[in-house]
């Protein structure tokens, strides 16, 4: 359910993409104090910029509103991905879709995003991060209306397939963005706002799909999209992106309004364009540069995490969590919608930790509790099919998936998209970022198309399945994953290096 990538210096002091221009660096950017009578008022800005380069007034404030307009696209990403699950009755009662045929309605939405995945990369380094948003959050909208007006299967699919394609490019292009802009004091908390509003997206879904018919609910589907669409010509583009492509005006007015007026960003200014500068000798990245020695451990781990968030299920939980509820003998409207209560308010106290506790320990924590969870909810099926303690089987199953979900969104669900975003160089980022969204998204194909057929062997299995997964994603996390909390992206991309 679910998100990048970062280098030597991509979001601190680097840019994130591939590719891209020059422009040399001609003066001190942003703020000048080169005039005496600039020193009295140089010093007063300094008084009032804190560690993270923030000025106490007004500063932070377009970061914050930059962020709020980007996770519209994480919203509308939750609300793709929830809607299958409280839609399945409504849908195959209407329209008259078969399990196998709601089953390629449910995961098709997986092989859009693939796509979408592939191309992400690239048309946010082409496009620019802001206009990727807006064509996603349009074709999205398109997506829906084919949706609610089907009367049959095709529209239903294609419509789907247009919402996992925009749902693809929006994993990718709204966390790097996100982490673009962000002080680096913050990148991680405001990094998570992304999980958050997915989740969001989701529990809303559940709760206002219980409620409302199928047709109707693709309302809450088009609200963010146009949210987004609304935003967008209201916040500055990312001044990573711009100094890439050398818009060298653009790049300092988009970074002044991120800091703040009344703040000196020459400094991080020109830490940007020496980085950016540094790049111009890199040849353009292939797909074959991932596999190379200085990048293969970054690719390890992020496409590990990736793969590891899927192995755990939660594509499979989220998509079919109404049947869930329902084969375990428990109302399936009001599991979905206490899963949508729980969701929000943990992710949210995950964002929190984000910064404090660090990157490995929530992964480690979380991992725990989704073993936990899905071996709780492998409990109440293994004794329903053995007929035992029955009236135990539902209230079982009901906390072992909201275990489950709860374990997920404090950590395995935001933080790999976190990591992701910050352990790639910045010649890598594009199209090291695309591969990694690109697993994520197959992995999610296959475990939500196959989720129904591993039920109907055996429900017990499969969450006992799902629980060995997070047992390995702890020993994964333990042996490879580094810690980012607090660094620089250079000094991340120094830590990778001496780990090859």
């Amino acid at each position: 359910m679910g998100t990048v990538r970062s280098a030597d210096d991509d979001v601190e002091s680097g840019v994130v993409g591939a590719g891209g221009g020059g422009g040399e660096v001609r003066a001190p950017l942003l703020l000048r104090d080169d005039r005496k009578e600039d020193a009295d008022a140089k010093i007063q800005v300094d008084e009032e910029v804190d560690s993270s380069g923030r000025g106490r007034g007004g500063s932070l404030s377009m970061v914050l509103l930059s962020t709020a307009v980007a996770v519209c696209g994480s919203f509308e990403f939750g609300t793709c991905v929830g809607y299958s699950a409280p839609t399945q009755s409504g849908i195959v009662d209407e329209v008259g879709l078969s399990i196998s045929g709601f089953a390629i309605f449910g995961s098709i939405l997986t092989i859009g995003a693939m796509v979408g995945a592939v191309t992400s990369g690239r048309l946010a380094d082409f496009l620019g991060r802001k206009m990727t948003m807006q064509i996603s959050a349009t074709i999205c909208i398109f997506g829906w209306l084919f949706i609610y007006f089907a009367k049959g299967a095709t529209m239903l699919y294609f419509g789907r397939t247009l919402l996992g394609y925009s749902t693809g490019i929006l994993s990718y292009v709204v966390p790097v963005f996100i982490a673009e802009i962000a002080p680096k004091d913050l990148r991680g908390g405001l990094a998570t706002s992304n999980q958050l509003l997915i989740c969001s997206g989701s529990s809303a879904t559940y709760i206002v799909g219980a409620l409302v018919a199928w047709r109707n609910l693709v309302f809450v589907g088009i609200m963010p999209c146009l949210l987004l669409l609304a935003g967008l010509p209201f916040i500055p583009e990312s001044p990573r992106w711009l100094a890439n492509v050398g818009r060298e005006k653009e790049f300092r007015t988009s970074l002044q309004k991120l800091r703040g007026e009344n703040v000196d960003t020459s400094e991080e200014a020109i830490e940007i364009k020496e980085y950016i500068e540094s790049l111009q000798s890199f040849p353009k990245a292939t797909i074959q540069d991932l596999f190379l020695s200085k990048n293969i451990y970054a690719v390890t781990v992020g496409v590990g995490l990736m793969i590891f968030q899927q192995l755990g299920g939660i594509n499979g939980v989220g998509f079919y969590a109404s049947s869930i509820f329902t084969s375990a003998g428990f109302s399936g409207k009001l599991g979905t919608i206490l899963i949508g209560i729980i969701q929000i308010p943990i992710t949210l106290f995950g964002a929190i930790l984000m910064d404090r506790s660090g990157r490995r320990v929530l992964l480690m924590v979380s991992a725990s509790g989704t073993f936990l969870g899905c071996f709780m909810t492998g409990i109440s099926f293994y004794l329903k099919a053995h007929g035992l303690f029955p009236e135990w089987v539902p209230a079982l199953a009901l906390s072992g998936i909201l275990v489950y979900i709860g374990a997920y969104s404090i950590g395995m669900g935001p933080v790999p998209w976190v990591v992701m975003s910050e352990i790639f160089s910045i010649n890598m980022k594009a199209i090291g970022g695309s591969l990694v969204t690109l697993v994520s998204w197959f992995g999610s194909f296959a475990i939500s198309y196959s989720f129904s057929f591993l039920m109907d062997w055996s429900s017990a299995g499969t969450f006992f399945m799902f629980s060995a997964a997070s047992l390995a994603t702890i020993l994964f996390v333990a042996r490879l994953v580094p810690e980012t909390k607090g660094r620089t992206l250079e000094e991340i991309q120094d830590t990778l290096n001496s780990r090859r």
